[in-house]
């Protein structure tokens, strides 16, 4: 294992401690203790990784403040009018846009598309990040099992042709988790028109904001479908980029999510630490 392995190992021990005591508010020596470093190495560590400190970090990442914020975020409407009133540091998301398979590329299930993929390090785990021949991100998510998410992808893209990409994609994987380089990226998903629908819907929700359930499905001029959302929202194929994370339910309990609910508290704790700086 390399040292930079090492390290993130203990940082994603680190945010699955904290995401699972932070009702006890625990001390830094504490979680420097469960990752068996000094309080001053660890503090070190945390902060090269994730960007701020553990005790800031922790601050951001609770079930009320949650709350606080998804009452201060009123609805998405209401949001995505707001966003022209953000600077740009925590806009990044207007810089990605979505690009749906055509209904031919959808019927023949990638056919003739070939797909890069190969695995990085964040401050919320390991993630497999894929994208096409154009250099489109088809796929981003988070994964402990290097096998089983190959499985994944070769299932999602049955008829495309799958390589292991090795460096080519690192430049690209630095952008990733630092948003106020506001990289220009396209994303190329199959997905049925609501599914699309519902996916830059979910685009037009700014870093730090989080809205409800209830909010996109009115957003989408659905509001009945509050159902229909919560699953097309489950099944985002590209973590992160796509925010499904920012979406909550609507009495504030932080809700489901595909890659965890400690790693959906952590990122929504991590985005509002942020814009607060």
């Amino acid at each position: 294992m390399t040292s930079q392995s090492f390290d993130y190992n203990r940082i994603k021990k680190a945010i699955e401690f904290i995401a699972g005591h932070y009702t006890e508010q625990p001390a830094l020596d504490q979680i420097a203790a469960h990752v068996h470093l000094s309080p001053y190495h660890f503090q070190k560590l945390f902060i090269r990784w994730v960007g701020i400190s553990p005790k800031k970090f922790l601050q951001f990442l609770t079930i009320e403040n949650a709350k606080k914020r998804l009452a201060t975020s009123r609805n998405l409407q209401a949001v995505a009018y707001d966003i022209g009133l953000s600077g740009t540091g925590r806009l990044h998301d207007l810089f990605i846009n979505i690009e749906g398979m055509t209904p031919d590329q959808y019927k023949k299930n990638g056919q003739g598309i070939t797909i890069t993929y190969d695995f990085f390090m964040s401050p919320f785990g390991k993630y497999c990040l894929a994208v096409t021949q154009s250099n489109k991100i088809c796929s981003l998510f988070f994964t402990d099992n290097e096998k089983k998410a190959k499985d994944e992808l070769n299932e999602y893209w049955s008829n495309s042709v799958i390589l292991q990409g090795g460096k080519k994609l690192a430049s690209l994987a630095d952008t990733i988790f630092k948003p106020t380089e506001n990289p220009s990226r396209q994303i190329f998903v199959k997905g049925t028109p609501f599914q699309l629908k519902v996916w830059e819907a979910l685009m037009k929700i700014p870093a730090g904001h989080i809205v409800s359930y209830q909010s996109v499905a009115n957003y989408i001029e659905k509001p009945e479908a509050i159902r229909a959302v919560a699953s097309a929202i489950g099944k985002n194929p590209v973590s992160y980029l796509i925010p499904c994370h920012r979406v909550i339910r609507k009495e504030g309990n932080i809700g489901e999510y595909r890659w965890g609910s400690a790693t959906k508290m952590a990122l929504i704790g991590w985005e509002a630490s942020k814009i607060m700086d």
